[in-house]
């Protein structure tokens, strides 16, 4: 049987990390295995990437509850207890919108958790 050369494949996938490394500057968008270490390490910092950036919404989320609450005469953490035990199960999302650009309904929720927790 003949043997097959692995040229082509080796083309191939030198081609698809040259390809990802596109606009990276110097060697790292022209020799491969330079391009291969940066791409490798692009990859990875943009999947932490996506966890970090659900990390930070619910800091915003938070900070954005914990203002509005604050206006309403209560911390975050008593508003937050406050609505568990009134059984209202909306999430940190939700709140801040709602903190934001429903104020008035925001204070009712206020008012119910400041009933509950006396």
């Amino acid at each position: 049987m003949a043997r097959i050369k692995g040229g082509l494949n080796a083309k191939k996938k030198h081609n698809r990390v040259l390809k990802l490394a596109k606009g990276y500057r110097g060697a790292r968008s022209k020799q491969y295995r330079i391009a291969k270490q940066s791409v490798m390490r692009a990859l990875k910092s943009s999947y932490a990437g996506r966890k970090e950036r659900k990390r930070q919404f619910r800091q915003l989320w938070i900070a954005r509850i914990n203002a509005a609450a604050r206006i309403n005469g209560l911390s975050y953490s008593k508003f937050m207890y406050g609505l568990k035990l009134a059984g209202v199960e909306m999430n940190r999302k939700v709140l801040s919108d709602m903190a934001i650009s429903d104020a008035e309904g925001f204070a009712k929720l206020a008012e119910l958790a400041k009933s509950k927790l006396a």
